[in-house]
């Protein structure tokens, strides 16, 4: 019948509160019919038999309102928990107001609001409920009994009655408030450590693919680098060859070098992986690789920072994540990166900015999601950012991707340095 009630909780939880209103509706039914006939008493029966007509007809417009796929709302939830407490205080209005037994009914909508709102509403719902509870004792329509030989007696017995209300009322909104707000935080921290135990199955799916390519891409370089040297013999005359066969010759040393380290370190703990080196040394060394790998980029770089200079792992793996973000920028531009670093004695912000189109919305949103690429059909594995998000986050670090106003996207960096996070 309410198929898509799955998309939303609230809407599992109004159409939840529908069917108890349904209950609720039958039970008055039955307790009208049990007290009319079984016992002669005289109360206003044509306003009480009103008061559940127009709930019933109110469950009926919500019973409609369930079939479609509107999305439910705190407040509309609440709304629809106030017409109950409504029409319940109306019934006890004209049924002896705070005399009635009844009355403890008016926790029933205050637990289901704390169990399910946010804590405004749930103590919002419990000042109305007792609000309603306090002008039952003084205005109200009285049962037909004689309480004249005890006033006193019944008089403490009503207060206490209402005094105790007002502490269950306190006590249930304050700590299904706590335990509501305990089980969204848990909620939370298992959705993260799912988050990261996917991601971390990603990252090792993608460290064994690596190290199978490492193998087998060491032959073909091998035999570029022969080849290449034979043609840097063949044509010594011609300098213009000589110099872009001097550049392919260096490119494929570093890759066969890459190679070789993801090999040989491949299984290391991550403070093997790196020594310690100034934060200053240490972004020269990566924009120095990075002119070698991609000599056709053009950057601009400029620095400023705290003396003396603090240091920075000098590892492998942060090396290479800021060198993808290096190329994702590039790739990005039209014209030049523009790279800035500020490190004070605590923090390395490394702002990475391109003249290029921007991100896209979905870009934005998605962008660090293994094998998402926003770049063209076979220029881009979608792997980049997501590893260099990866490893600067295991680093103590983290990565944000936004638009500048003026045009481009900025990758903004930032690490902690040495002294001030564990490298275990």
């Amino acid at each position: 019948m309410f198929s898509d009630l799955s998309q939303s909780p609230l809407s599992k939880n109004l159409y939840r509160l529908f069917l108890l209103r349904n209950i609720a509706i039958i039970a008055q039914c039955l307790t009208f019919a049990i007290v009319y006939w079984t016992i002669d008493i005289v109360i206003p029966w044509t306003e009480m038999i009103i008061v559940v007509v127009l709930l019933a007809s109110l469950n009926l417009l919500t019973c409609i309102r369930l079939r479609r796929k509107w999305p439910v709302s705190h407040l509309e939830f609440f709304v629809q928990l106030l017409i109950d407490v409504l029409a319940l205080s109306a019934l006890l209005f004209f049924s002896g107001g705070s005399t009635n037994p009844f009355i403890s009914l008016y926790l029933l909508p205050l637990t289901i609001a704390a169990a399910t709102l946010p804590w405004r509403y749930t103590w919002s719902m419990a000042a109305i409920t007792i609000a309603c509870y306090t002008l039952l004792l003084f205005d109200y329509v009285p049962l037909p009994h004689d309480h004249n030989k005890h006033l006193v007696e019944f008089a403490l017995h009503v207060s206490g009655m209402w005094l105790a209300f007002v502490l269950s009322t306190v006590i249930i909104a304050w700590f299904v408030v706590r335990m509501s707000a305990s089980i969204r935080e848990r909620d939370q921290d298992l959705a993260k450590a799912r988050e990261h135990a996917l991601r971390n199955e990603q990252i090792i799916a993608l460290g064994t693919l690596a190290a199978g390519a490492a193998h087998e891409l060491g032959t073909p370089l091998s035999t570029m680098a022969v080849i290449t040297g034979e043609l840097q013999q063949e044509y010594r005359e011609d300098a213009e060859f000589q110099n872009s066969i001097h550049i392919l010759r260096d490119q494929i040393t570093h890759c066969k070098q890459t190679l070789t380290h993801l090999l040989a370190k491949a299984g290391q703990s991550r403070t093997e992986q790196g020594s310690e080196l100034p934060v200053d040394e240490f972004l020269r060394q990566v924009l120095d690789k990075w002119k070698l790998i991609r000599p056709s980029a053009k950057f601009t770089y400029q620095a400023t920072g705290t003396q003396p200079t603090p240091k920075i792992m000098d590892s492998q793996l942060l090396s290479q994540s800021l060198l993808n973000l290096f190329n994702n920028a590039a790739d990005a531009s039209s014209e030049c990166v523009t790279i800035h670093s500020n490190w004070d004695h605590q923090i390395l912000n490394l702002d990475i900015i391109d003249d290029g189109k921007g991100l896209s919305p979905e870009a934005l949103q998605r962008a660090g999601e293994a094998f998402f690429s926003s770049k063209a059909p076979g220029q881009g594995f979608g792997i980049g950012l997501f590893l260099a998000n990866a490893n600067i986050e295991r680093y103590g670090g983290s990565v944000r991707l936004f638009n500048l106003e003026d045009g481009g996207a900025c990758t903004q960096v930032v690490l902690p340095l040495i002294g001030n996070h564990g490298h275990g």
